[in-house]
């Protein structure tokens, strides 16, 4: 059987990977810091026999060991892991950044991303053969005025994956996606109001939306990704072709 942990999937990108899971035929176990929320994205996913949630914060150790444990109670031990968490508390340039949201920003976006594929990797991942994709994003592969820390910590991120790529393998393939602007409520104050403005700078003329993500990420987590490990996928309607990210 084949299970999923999905980090920060009460809605947006992560919940449309779980859907796209639960679509293939895998059991998922969905994490984000809103009980109430995540309850109701389970149910959305089908409920107890297909998906469950554990709420929690995505730096804390326990939350982290407490939803590894529950998908192995419930469903086996895990066979991919899906970081999606990930926050962005300032905007602005970086001389005048508050060091303890930089702070914050490296202790959730890149440090509790380690921490869950450790604590994956505790729970049975590297022995079921496993394989871990880590959301960064394209500010982590070009400059992003105002959100530039985001950036440095996605960039992190991308040079994490390409490191664990290279220790856990053979047992566990590890890549990474970077999706441009996507019409979510985290992405909302890059284009909320100027949506065609925006959307012009795109050769495809469009912005992304949850599912553009969600695809990319069952493909990496696929059989069809075999012979893939240390990459990211960048998913952007080609909008860093023109040397935008935004």
């Amino acid at each position: 059987m084949s299970v999923a942990v999905v980090t920060g999937a009460s809605r947006g990108i992560g919940f449309a990977i779980a859907q796209r899971f639960v679509a293939d035929g895998i059991k998922v176990v969905i994490t984000g810091r809103n009980a109430e929320a995540l309850e109701a994205a389970a149910k959305e996913l089908g409920g107890p026999d297909t998906a469950i949630g554990v709420a929690g914060k995505g730096d804390d150790p326990e939350h982290r060991a407490a939803a590894v444990a529950a998908a192995s109670a419930r469903f086996g031990p895990i066979t991919a892991l899906v970081n999606n968490i990930g926050i962005n508390p300032a905007y602005g340039p970086l001389e005048d950044l508050d060091l303890d949201a930089a702070r914050k920003m490296v202790e959730v976006n890149l440090l509790g991303t380690l921490g869950w594929v450790q604590e994956a990797l505790r729970g049975g991942l590297a022995g079921a053969g496993g394989s871990i994709v880590n959301i960064s994003s394209v500010s982590g592969v070009r400059p992003a005025p105002g959100i530039g820390f985001y950036g440095v910590t996605k960039a992190a991120l991308i040079n994490l994956t390409e490191q664990l790529a290279v220790e856990l393998a053979p047992e566990v393939r590890v890549n990474a996606v970077a999706p441009a602007v996507v019409k979510t409520k985290f992405a909302t104050a890059l284009y909320e109001g100027r949506e065609a403005e925006v959307s012009a700078k795109y050769p495809l003329r469009r912005l992304g939306v949850p599912e553009d993500v969600s695809g990319a990420v069952a493909f990496l987590c696929s059989p069809d990704a075999a012979w893939i490990t240390g990459q990211t996928l960048v998913i952007d309607g080609g909008v860093t072709l023109t040397g935008a990210v935004q």
